[in-house]
């Protein structure tokens, strides 16, 4: 797996479209922030989601 985070959120999702839909939805805002932000950004918003919610999970 190229974004270990991925395995820890599969499990914690009761299915994987609800996982997908959530990522999306973060990746969206996130993008929106940079761009109203105009920042610059290595990461790409969906690796970024990823991070986040499986940070959200951990607390």
């Amino acid at each position: 797996m190229l974004n270990p985070n991925i395995g820890k959120l599969i499990g914690e999702y009761p299915n994987r479209y609800r996982l997908v839909i959530d990522v999306a939805h973060t990746a969206r805002d996130i993008s929106r922030k940079i761009e109203e932000n105009e920042e610059i950004c290595l990461k790409k918003p969906v690796s970024l989601a990823i991070d986040s919610l499986a940070n959200k999970k951990e607390q």
